[in-house]
């Protein structure tokens, strides 16, 4: 198997589709025997002390043109055609011939899926590469155009302030262009002629329980939400919270939400009541559209109990909601069984067949906003992102089309949750927009047994596969290595589409996002925001806006600035650390400020501490995340207990309980670390370096502890480390 590091995302197409693999059964014939071939190329390297001349082009040291300077760092791809000769020392496998492992330096694409490819090779990549950096407006319009627009956009293409010193930040792409994105995902498709392809597949949580939507039921059915929507006061601009488990029912409500203006936000269906209520609080929505409950696996989730209390809490900060739809799922809870309160919740069932399967479009401008997702904040606070329409549709779609080398045939499944940023881009608007079929699963991966992801891609013949490398580490740990190798026709890295790798357009590292999509112009910066060029480590920044950028915070446009323009002045800071090679690959090395990533789920630490000195007998906590082979990375609580409560198990199990019922599950501290002191400076600040090594059980890299108000602590956590 490729190895896959936690900050990565993974794209894998399964073999059996109509395309040429990548991948092919091991056991298929005697030519996939495994070959690992040396290969050749003399490298030309940026010297980080080459001059400049005038027009901001790059001189080698015998004063020879090299490529202009926002190219730099994907110039090598141009000397590293597929076929290279032999570069010592260097191992590679081609896709098709062979299963790429751990000992592979490189991955190259196969001449037979390369020619196929929408970017097939690292010229044609560097020819529109170079079109979307000298020429944004000309490039992202010719893409726009694919699409309608009741009306264009005017001059400008793109308005932006990306510097801090030059006054509010501002990011705007097809102002006074007028859309809407679900008539492009749906009726546009539809009078392409697509009205009877599959939209989308559903599998359920149990084997045999499916079902499937064409482009034409989809639109009707999104049409009969929004008519209900709007008839209870819904309009353009207001809000609704949508708490659904992943049903078709999920992006119908996204979709019809998009229909007639009004912003979405889906709060993944894993957050406790009390996340549920800050998030109703905060964007105060016109209705709430839940589920009565759901199984995943063996285990039941009353979603509708949650919402209940989620209600209850915002009304205590004056936030009524008068509308609570519920889908009604008697696979996972009978209808008498459902909590219910008398005029304010209704069935779904009950209502939305009654309504017309037609829907007038609310068009709207391009910067219009059309989601807002909220994620962990390092204050404590989730953060209202907040996405706008024309940009998001384009830069979405595109990058399902390239990323992901989407052609009309393909049976596609991305495995997030619509909960999540990857769920609205990869499962919802990227694939509708692109005419795909989709495949949504309601289960647990693993159940009935670990096998249910290849019987899956068997049943739908799934071609693409997009999931996160935690199922895949989950599925080795339980055995399926061998499936995983044997249905797998293609994997790739990346864990964003800002730098992504491109199916066919060159040769892969391994575990390496590679090199920027069209339009981003990433760099590479110290603590004192100086750009470095050629291999280096750093903080990683982005240059220029993208159509997909987005916006604002809900409500909190300074915490926007200061989160991520600011702490490098004319950039936006990515929030991730970055390593760049000698061939101009990007690693990206994770976070650097105090958010974990577990399992895809961005975790403020400042909300799990929060929760977990809530418990009376907590004193102190401080969260840091460390490395864990199935999750990516895992939540590492040191805790300080109030004077006199001596340390016990049943004490660890109840903070532990006290996170879940107040974040959720998904947030529960992987180890409860006793500590009778936190190691802090004398003005306060706790030393999380400190504490992320002693989790990390590297003892030997503590470094200075001399800064300490009380250096003693350290050796009283490493000597609890096991308790």
């Amino acid at each position: 198997m490729i190895p896959v590091p936690y900050n990565s995302i993974v794209c894998a197409a399964a073999a059996g589709g109509a395309r040429e693999p990548l991948f092919r059964n091991p056991s298929a014939s005697a030519s996939a025997s495994v070959y690992l071939l040396q290969f050749n190329c003399n490298r030309r390297r940026i010297n980080t002390n080459n001059r400049r001349n005038n027009n901001n082009n790059f001189m080698d040291s015998n004063n020879n043109m090299r490529t202009e300077s926002y190219l730099r760092h994907v110039d090598s791809r141009k000397l590293m055609p597929n076929g290279a000769g032999h570069i010592p020392h260097l191992k590679a496998v081609i896709l098709g011939e062979a299963l790429a492992s751990e000992e592979d330096d490189l991955v190259l694409p196969s001449k037979e899926f390369s020619d196929q490819a929408n970017v097939h090779s690292p010229e044609q990549y560097m020819e529109m590469y170079k079109r979307s950096i000298e020429d944004p407006d000309g490039f992202w319009s010719e893409i726009a155009s694919q699409f309608y627009w009741k009306q264009k956009w005017g001059e400008k293409v793109c308005d932006e302030n990306f510097d801090v010193r030059d006054g509010k930040i501002k990011i705007e792409w097809f102002k006074g262009g007028i859309t809407n994105v679900c008539y492009n995902c749906l009726d546009r498709n539809i009078e392409a002629g697509l009205g009877d392809k599959v939209a989308l597949y559903w599998e359920g949580n149990e084997p045999g329980l499916d079902g499937s939507l064409t482009y034409s039921q989809l639109l009707n059915q999104v049409c009969q939400v929004a008519n209900y929507l709007k008839d209870i006061g819904v309009k353009k601009g207001d809000a609704v919270i949508v708490y659904l488990p992943m049903i078709n029912e999920l992006p119908i409500t996204m979709l019809a939400c998009a229909r007639i203006g009004a912003v979405h936000s889906v709060v993944f269906a894993g957050f406790s009541a009390e996340s549920l209520a800050q998030r109703i609080t905060d964007c105060k929505p016109k209705a709430v559209i839940t589920c009565n409950a759901v199984r995943r696996g063996t285990k039941p989730i009353l979603l509708k109990d949650i919402v209940d209390a989620a209600i209850n809490d915002s009304a205590k900060d004056g936030v009524s909601v008068d509308v609570c739809l519920v889908y009604d799922n008697p696979v996972a809870l009978k209808r008498e069984d459902t909590k219910w309160t008398q005029g304010r919740d209704i069935w779904w069932q009950d209502v939305i067949p009654k309504y017309p399967s037609t829907c007038p479009v609310e068009w709207v401008d391009a910067e219009d906003p059309l989601f807002l997702l909220y994620t962990s904040g390092s204050t404590g606070k989730p953060k209202g992102v907040l996405h706008t329409t024309g940009g998001y549709m384009v830069y979405t779609a595109t990058t399902f089309k390239y990323a992901f080398d989407y052609k009309p045939s393909d049976i596609y499944w991305c495995t997030a949750d619509c909960g999540w940023i990857t769920g609205h881009s990869y499962v919802t608007y990227g694939p509708l927009l692109n005419g795909a079929t989709v495949l949504v699963y309601e289960g647990a991966p693993n159940y009935p047994d670990a096998g249910r992801c290849w019987d899956i891609v068997d049943k739908y013949k799934v071609s693409i596969f997009y999931t996160a490398p935690t199922l895949v580490r989950s599925l080795m740990r339980d055995g399926e290595a061998s499936e995983i190798q044997g249905a797998l026709s293609r994997i790739l890295g990346g864990k964003q589409k800002l730098i992504t790798p491109l199916p066919g357009a060159w040769a892969q590292k391994p575990g390496s996002a590679t090199f920027p999509f069209f339009g981003i112009q990433p760099v590479i910066v110290d603590e004192k925001g100086v750009e470095i060029d050629g291999e280096c480590s750093g903080y990683l920044c982005i240059k220029k806006s993208w159509p997909g950028a987005f916006r604002t915070l809900y409500g909190d446009h300074e915490r926007y600035e200061t989160t991520y323009f600011k702490p490098f002045a004319g950039y936006y800071f990515s929030g991730d650390g970055c390593r760049r090679d000698k061939d101009g690959y990007h690693w990206l090395t994770g976070r650097v400020d105090d958010v974990i990533n577990v399992s895809g789920h961005r975790i403020g630490t400042a909300e799990v501490e929060s929760a977990l000195v809530s418990h009376p007998q907590c004193a102190e906590a401080a969260v840091v995340g460390v490395e864990h082979e199935v999750k990516g990375q895992g939540i590492y609580a040191f805790v300080t207990l109030v004077d006199s409560v001596p340390y016990s198990e049943d004490l660890r199990k109840d903070l532990i309980l006290t996170v879940r019922k107040q974040i959720g599950a998904f947030a529960a501290p992987d180890k409860i670390h006793w500590a009778p002191g936190l190691p802090k400076t004398r003005s306060g600040k706790i030393m999380r370096r400190i504490l992320r090594k002693i989790a990390a059980r590297q003892l030997d890299e503590l470094g200075d502890t001399s800064t300490l108000a009380d250096p003693n602590v350290v050796k009283q956590l490493i000597e609890l480390s096991d308790s």
